[in-house]
């Protein structure tokens, strides 16, 4: 049998499963709503939002799974709040679940005993925050002296006397990755990373060369709950969020001259890539196609790009070196866009640069103006709906695009879906500290 190859001879890589959670909804309902122009932005009503530049966020607020809400309700009432690090791993889990389901791994998802004789076929890459400490752990290491406080002293003496912290659980980001990889039993150890919003992009192109080394398949999940009160002071500091709080759901507005900053949200998003081949031989539907993954770094600013945008151009042209594509066939980008004044106007001239005049053929938008910034979960949110977009030819509405923008000369898909033949899009996903990765994905008919 004639193994199925790209252009450059290594193994192509198919996507057979998708799940999705955003503060539109999950699945289907989220794509529907984002085509429909709905937002998912709303006033913050979980903790106090006085005297912060951005007193809105898109948050995730519909019911979970028995199983899952369990676990939620548990922080809930240990924190009196929704727990950051529970959140996190209750989206990963979700939108997990359901990429398995779709690619048909269903007995993956089947609750065993130890002996686990079903295991997913490949690793777990997963982009997630890293070990750090949830806001109410950070206020008690802050306190001096022991007692019932954690304290820094108090933490000291448990590592010292090798005692386990009762709620070290709770408190570690790290838990999350050994939690999914347990909870679907993938191979070898989770693979966690975190180059900022570029993450959830990281992570796939991680499970790309995973499957083109020879790996049968891979679990890519990108998963982040950074609603709490010291992100929104954090970001707030950085003047990075937007001060547009009245209405909400026009506060994110990409690409637009009004543009102030973004929307700090919560998403998760699965894939489940496969062996193009292995994926036929068992019968699972080819969803898409990961053509290509391109990166590259800069360390100009902790927040800036370069001002010559040659990281960002980098990226997007290692992508479609990467994918064997030219730029005119790109039938789409599904850009960053954060709505910062920064950031959309160094990918507009990234893109320019990229794709030349072509660029005005090619349907730009960014779906930040309805269910916010994603953070580390943005790169795989994203990846999802260009997915969703090459299966039903709609591209989805950049919305709050009113006031263009004279130094941005991009075809803005602005404030309506449109209609469009689209079998190969560039997605892109830009990170503080100048960590950049763009995706190519196409239909995958290329290879039928």
């Amino acid at each position: 049998m004639t193994k199925t190859t790209d252009k450059q001879g290594r193994p192509v890589v198919a996507v057979t499963g998708m799940g999705l959670i955003t503060a539109l909804g999950k699945g289907q309902a989220n794509w529907t709503a984002l085509l429909e122009g709905k937002s998912g932005i709303k006033p913050i009503t979980r903790f106090p939002t006085d005297q912060l530049r951005s007193s809105v966020a898109a948050t995730v607020d519909e019911p979970l799974t028995r199983k899952q809400n369990r676990q939620y309700e548990q922080a809930r009432k240990e924190w009196g709040t929704a727990h950051c690090v529970q959140r996190t791993k209750i989206m990963g889990w979700e939108t997990a679940f359901a990429a398995l389901r779709m690619a048909g791994f269903d007995d993956v998802l089947v609750e065993r005993d130890n002996n686990k004789d079903d295991i997913f076929p490949g690793s777990l890459f997963i982009a997630a925050s890293p070990s750090e400490f949830e806001w109410p752990q950070f206020v008690d290491i802050s306190k001096a002296g022991s007692g019932e406080s954690m304290g820094y002293g108090r933490m000291l003496d448990a590592v010292r006397n090798g005692e386990k912290l009762d709620d070290a659980d709770l408190m570690l980001f790290a838990t999350v990755p050994n939690y999914l990889a347990k909870s679907f039993n993938t191979q070898g150890p989770p693979i966690s990373v975190c180059t900022a919003c570029a993450s959830g992009a990281t992570a796939i192109g991680l499970g790309v060369e995973a499957i083109r080394r020879g790996d049968k398949a891979a679990l890519c999940i990108g998963t982040d709950s950074t609603v709490h009160q010291e992100a929104m002071v954090r970001f707030s500091l950085l003047s990075a969020v937007s001060p547009h709080n009245d209405p909400p759901e026009a506060a994110s507005r990409p690409f637009d001259k009004t543009r102030a900053g973004f929307v700090i949200a919560e998403g998760a998003a699965a894939l489940v890539l496969e062996d193009y081949d292995a994926a036929k031989a068992r019968g699972a539907e080819i969803l898409g196609v990961v053509r290509g993954y391109g990166e590259r770094a800069d360390t100009f600013h902790r927040t800036r790009s370069m001002p010559d945008g040659s990281a960002m151009i980098g990226a997007m042209e290692n992508s479609l070196k990467d994918a064997g594509v030219t730029p005119d066939e790109i039938d789409h980008v599904n850009a960053h866009g954060t709505s910062t004044p920064e950031n959309d106007k160094m990918e507009a001239l990234s893109l320019n640069a990229v794709f030349g005049d072509h660029i005005m053929n090619v349907p730009v938008c960014s779906n930040k103006g309805q269910i916010g910034h994603t953070l580390l979960a943005a790169g795989t949110v994203e990846a999802v709906i260009s997915l969703l977009t090459i299966k039903h030819n709609i591209i989805p509405p950049n919305m709050n695009y009113h006031t263009p923008d004279p130094n941005i000369n991009l075809d803005i898909v602005a404030n309506e879906p449109r209609q469009k033949n689209v079998n190969i899009i560039l997605s892109n996903s830009f990170g503080f500290g100048g960590q950049n990765a763009c995706l190519v994905f196409s239909s995958g008919k290329e290879y039928e």
